[in-house]
């Protein structure tokens, strides 16, 4: 199976789409959009990168089949995720530090979504977060 349809596949089954992925990994949207187009290949670091960031395992892309398994440490289903107080925490910063980051997207293992005026909505892969950051 061609990396895109395998990318495809994930993305169905996880749930998440174009823009979250980007938000997730930190490609660029245009990369993104290659790779789902089948226009190009990324490298097997960055098919291990990308996995890791959707939380699955870093050799997904390589396996002949690909079921997505992964463990979930928050949620019944989709991908492990972790909250903004649990990031302060963990790292022993101000709450407002963390949520401040994430909306400015320094980040590399989550982003916010300004979804109104004074609202935001954060998303922290778990997995992710504990690799960079060697925490948890």
């Amino acid at each position: 199976m061609k990396f895109s349809e395998k990318l495809k596949q994930a993305m169905q089954q996880l749930g998440v789409n174009q823009a979250q992925v980007v938000g997730m990994t930190g490609k660029s949207k245009g990369s993104i959009s290659m790779y789902l187009n089948d226009k190009t290949v990324p490298s097997e670091q960055v098919q291990s990168d990308i996995a890791v960031s959707l939380g699955l395992d870093p050799d997904y892309f390589e396996q002949e089949e690909t079921p997505v398994t992964f463990k979930p440490s928050k949620c019944e289903d989709g991908i492990p995720t972790l909250t903004v107080h649990e990031v302060a925490k963990l790292m022993h910063k101000h709450t407002n530090t963390i949520a401040l980051g994430l909306q400015q997207g320094v980040f590399p293992w989550g982003y916010a979504i300004h979804t109104s005026e004074h609202r935001w909505s954060y998303f922290i892969n778990a997995k992710r977060f504990a690799e960079i950051e060697g925490v948890i």
